[in-house]
């Protein structure tokens, strides 16, 4: 389908608010995807960061199961298996295609979580603050680039978000910052999982 762009922008109408007396508006430029190949993307790599998740807790209960945070761990694990099995749905029910680096997420997103469960509790919960934080930014952008043609999709976004807040603050509550290397441990899965979110959109 061609798409005829009259000006320098074309203005996504449903993504207009008003602020005071000035008028926002977020536009999409000339060479931007469409909005439903932007969608099908959001949906590709939250499916996949999804499925890392649930690899990453899986890894930490094979590490620590004996220990005491492994009912912790049970539950936000159930809860991203909740947001996979959503996200599964939508994938199917839209047509997207899942990312091809699924095979690679599977054994990366395990061995992250059961590496650092292996040097600690602490270091298990700093992990988890890692990817949350990551996550969270990640979804914020989502959330506000969505407009009200998508007011479904934003909502499970948003709560899907909450609940990964909560497993940020579950982390700082156990002592994620106690961990030792905790500011380099969590640059470098931060880091990581930025790189994973930008190629899990397009490959």
């Amino acid at each position: 389908m061609t798409e005829t762009v009259p000006t320098t922008i074309a203005t996504i109408p449903a993504m207009t608010g008003t602020m005071g007396n000035a008028t926002e508006t977020i536009s999409r430029l000339p060479g931007d995807p469409p909005a439903a190949a932007s969608v099908a993307r959001m949906i590709r790599v939250d499916h996949a960061g999804e499925y890392a998740a649930v690899r990453i807790y899986q890894g930490q209960l094979a590490a620590l199961r004996a220990r005491g945070k492994a009912d912790l761990l049970r539950h936000m694990l159930t809860q991203e298996e909740r947001h996979l099995a959503t996200f599964d749905g939508l994938i199917a029910d839209r047509q997207v295609r899942p990312t091809a680096l699924l095979p690679i997420w599977h054994l990366a997103g395990f061995a992250l979580g059961a590496l650092t469960a292996a040097l600690g509790e602490r270091s298990a919960m700093a992990c988890t603050v890692a990817v949350e934080e990551t996550i969270d930014a990640h979804y914020q952008k989502q959330i506000a680039a969505l407009d009200e043609t998508e007011a479904d999709l934003r909502a499970t976004i948003s709560r899907f978000r909450d609940e990964e807040l909560e497993h940020r603050d579950t982390g700082l509550a156990h002592g994620a910052e106690q961990a030792p290397a905790y500011r380099l441990l969590r640059a470098v899965i931060k880091t990581g999982c930025r790189a994973a979110i930008a190629l899990s959109e397009r490959i």
